[in-house]
């Protein structure tokens, strides 16, 4: 197999050094500009990989995200050259950062992130755009677009990615990877939770198997659980034909793996619990935006217009406004769960189609109601495991057209690692032909 897991086992085997590795990863990363946001210097990123961690990991070159948990030495500004101008690198790595590096893995640079996470495709402005390797007049997904460029592409092996209403598995679907939201709370988000918007974010990583995501939240958490083997499928009416076989393709291997497979509720999830959940997950984020830039002194004429415009709404809400929004909150989780019926697990489609073409997310107009409700037909299942919490595991389940599809697995609450293990069956399910190997792994 060729992920991280592989390319430690030939670090530690002496089969390539950990900073022949890295130099493989620096060459690649300057191929492919669009999946950057910044990178260290190449004397300093050669002399972490000498100095790796042991672990399940080690040696192995890592990215975090412009966004979410800092690296000690990396500059982050989610996109944002107005913040870029304002903020100085961390001098310490995040709670989670510490871990990631204790395990093994050498962060040497930031991924790309549309402008502070808002769109489901990764073109900042004034930079060159993310694209999907698969495809390059094709997005790779947002907002941890350029992780997964990064990752497909095959720059590394494994990066950092997080998930407020989608950013990991929409990117992961779009790209033929692996990617786990965690449950609410399993990832550490410490010291600071400058991510944690009322609890819909989560951060963990996307990556090209499943046995490196479980390794990577093993690396950071301890989650408890048992599953029964009980799954309900969705298929909503927004999603095409492509999105519908592949998941249906998922559950005949879950079925043949022993599972039994259960039609889910009969009326359209979008009925009952999609619009809520995203109208949720817009206002934290407007207010989100709102209360960073203004801490971190952006002023208007420096934003595009959409995130004006989004700034604009979030100043508007009242206390009482967000109040209102963390018991909606608790009420969806409620609502939520009882989509489950008495099973453990969901199986549904990610996207509503392919990948969307470069563009498709302006930020040149103040139309919020529509950039919205653009995320929404793009990753009409999405949203609602951020506001439940729940973890929700995006993974390969086919390849038409020359692209990935997508399916996910949603568990309840705090059922990550038995999640993971729920999913074996599915780990060779596709072999998907990533258009380039993974840089330094031995071949």
């Amino acid at each position: 197999m060729t992920d991280a897991t592989a390319l430690a086992a030939a670090i530690a085997a002496g089969r390539i050094s950990a900073q022949d590795a890295m130099a493989a990863s620096l060459a690649r990363a300057h191929e492919t500009p669009g999946a950057m946001a910044c990178m260290l210097p190449i004397e300093e990123a050669l002399s972490l990989a000498d100095g790796a961690a042991p672990g399940p990991f080690s040696g192995v070159p890592f990215f975090g995200k412009d966004l979410g948990a800092v690296v000690r030495g990396l500059k982050q500004s989610a996109g944002s050259a107005a913040i870029a101008n304002r903020v100085e690198a961390p001098l310490q790595d995040s709670a989670l950062f510490a871990l990631f590096r204790a395990a093994g893995l050498v962060p040497f640079g930031l991924t790309a992130v549309p402008e502070v996470g808002l769109a489901l495709s990764t073109e900042p402005e004034g930079r060159p755009p993310a694209t999907n390797p698969f495809d390059a007049t094709r997005t790779p997904g947002g907002s941890s677009g350029g992780a997964a460029a990064a990752v497909a592409s095959g720059i590394v092996a494994i990066a950092h990615a997080t998930d407020a209403a989608g950013s990991i598995r929409v990117p992961a679907a779009c790209c033929g990877l692996w990617g786990l939201k965690p449950s609410r709370g399993v990832s550490p988000m410490g010291p600071d939770y400058n991510n944690w918007l009322m609890g819909i974010a989560s951060e963990l990583v996307l990556a090209r198997s499943l046995r490196d995501v479980k390794t990577a939240l093993a690396c950071v958490a301890t989650t408890d659980g048992r599953m029964t083997p009980r799954v309900a499928v969705i298929l909503p009416d927004t999603c095409d034909d492509t999105q519908v076989n592949a998941t249906l393709a998922a559950a005949k291997v879950l079925e043949a793996a022993g599972c039994i497979i259960q039609d889910g509720p009969p009326s359209s999830p979008s009925d009952k619990y999609l619009s809520r959940p995203m109208s949720l997950i817009r206002m934290i984020l407007a207010a989100a935006l709102h209360e960073g830039l203004t801490a971190t002194g952006v002023p208007d004429d420096e934003l595009p217009q959409l995130l004006r415009a989004a700034r604009a709404e979030g100043a508007a809400l009242t206390g009482t406004d967000l109040f209102a929004a963390s018991r909606d909150i608790m009420q969806m989780s409620d609502i939520i769960l009882e989509f489950f019926g008495d099973a453990d697990a969901i199986l549904m489609p990610v996207l509503s189609g392919p990948p969307p073409m470069l563009g498709a997310f302006p930020m040149d107009h103040t139309d919020l109601d529509a950039h919205f409700l653009k995320m929404e037909a793009m990753a009409p299942n999405a949203a609602w495991a951020n506001v439940a919490g729940l973890p929700a595991l995006a993974f390969p389940a086919g390849f038409e057209n020359g692209l990935p599809v997508g399916a996910q697995l949603i568990g309840r609450p705090n059922s990550d690692t038995a999640l993971l293990e729920f999913a074996q069956p599915l780990a060779h399910m596709i072999d998907i032909p990533f258009p380039h190997p993974i840089a330094g792994l031995p071949t």
